[in-house]
């Protein structure tokens, strides 16, 4: 089906991501994924290219649009690549949608520039090691110390967290306030007492640091809080949308890049003296990707205009994680079962989306949490 989200300037934005990911990522991406993270050269290749800040006001270096086909356009074109390891919808559409969204002037010019150049590569602290997602349980905490806070505490699955030289970090700034007592702090490189743990260790997504981050006596200053004091619940809840709709758009794309290489593979590849093409099983597990994959995207796509149209609600964007994500992890199954055991070397594509993308139901709100919220929406 003619897809009717995006106008020319959109594919040619498309035709830019695509030249940017031959020049600057692919060549490179097997380095990075030994290396367990990408090169910051990367980076300010991005933010030359106009591919970091997209919201961002062009007097900082930004793309000065709000207009959230451009960020699907990105993670579409990483998710098809391959090259999930390059976290530009992080730095992008999540802290990126609190640095723009709630910085203040002083903030903007001491932050924007380097963050839309590359020079700022920025990551989001929230995850803690016994806590998960439950930001009801968050034991990093920051005390008023007059003109700074005092932050102690860790976090864990932090992306970008090696690389990262601005951090919103989520702390309790009222200790007996729960959820309502949650603050935003911005921790930059050097400050003393901010310490990286090690890289972690993935399934996938080798090229993706992923960090511990540790926080001991840090003395943020007073002008690093980012939005409302005890804010953070509302400043989260409200980003949230577009953390999971990314991801659903990743999904989706994912889906559909390995549909095509499966597709060509079994036209070629024979079996009992004929292609596996002509197996009407095979043909059957074709068709019922196809169709899955086809309704998926037009629902996905659906929610990329509301988004861009500021009228996409939180149920809605977990409908489109939830389905998005699961149709990922079948199709990339099924595609790699059609390859046989050529589909489990790395060589493969379809091998490594397997690991790559397993954490796609995980992140951003595990499957389970998108249907609490779904079903809470629809029984309250």
């Amino acid at each position: 089906m003619k897809r009717l989200v995006f106008d020319t300037e959109h594919n040619d934005f498309r035709e830019l991501v695509r030249t940017f990911l031959a020049k600057e990522v692919l060549p490179h991406y097997e380095q990075w994924e030994k290396d367990g993270a990408v090169s910051r050269d990367v980076w300010l290749a991005a933010g030359r290219h106009g591919l970091l800040g997209l919201a961002a006001p062009e007097e900082f270096g930004g793309g000065g649009t709000s207009d959230f086909r451009y960020s699907a356009i990105i993670a579409e074109e990483v998710a098809g690549a391959g090259a999930a390891g390059l976290a530009l919808g992080l730095h992008n559409d999540m802290v990126g949608a609190y640095l723009i969204g709630l910085s203040n002037e002083e903030q903007k010019k001491r932050w924007l520039p380097g963050f839309c150049s590359g020079e700022k590569i920025g990551a989001i602290a929230m995850t803690e090691p016994g806590g998960g997602s439950d930001l009801q349980g968050i034991k990093t905490h920051a005390e008023d110390h007059g003109d700074h806070w005092l932050l102690n505490g860790s976090k864990t699955f932090i992306s970008n967290g090696i690389l990262a030289d601005l951090v919103v970090v989520v702390a309790k700034t009222t200790p007996e306030g729960g959820s309502r007592g949650l603050s935003l702090l911005v921790v930059e490189r050097g400050m003393e007492g901010f310490e990286r743990g090690r890289n972690l260790d993935k399934l996938g997504q080798k090229a993706q640091d992923t960090a511990e981050l540790f926080f001991n006596d840090v003395a943020v200053p007073k002008e690093n809080l980012l939005g409302e004091l005890n804010g953070a619940f509302l400043h989260l809840v409200t980003n949230l949308a577009t953390e999971r709709l990314h991801i659903a758009a990743a999904a989706i794309a994912v889906a559909e890049h390995l549909l095509d290489i499966t597709k060509r593979y079994v036209k070629e590849r024979e079996a009992f003296g004929r292609p596996l093409a002509k197996l009407q099983h095979v043909r059957f597990e074709i068709a019922e990707m196809a169709t899955e994959c086809a309704v998926t995207r037009t629902f996905v796509d659906r929610c990329i205009v509301d988004h861009a149209n500021g009228e996409l609600d939180a149920v809605h964007a977990s409908m489109a994680k939830w389905w998005a994500t699961e149709l990922q992890k079948r199709v990339t199954d099924r595609c790699l079962q059609l390859h046989g055991g050529y589909g489990y070397m790395n060589e493969y594509p379809v091998a490594r989306a397997f690991v790559d993308g397993r954490v796609q139901t995980i992140y951003g709100g595990a499957t389970e949490i998108m249907k609490e919220i779904i079903g809470r929406s629809l029984l309250s």
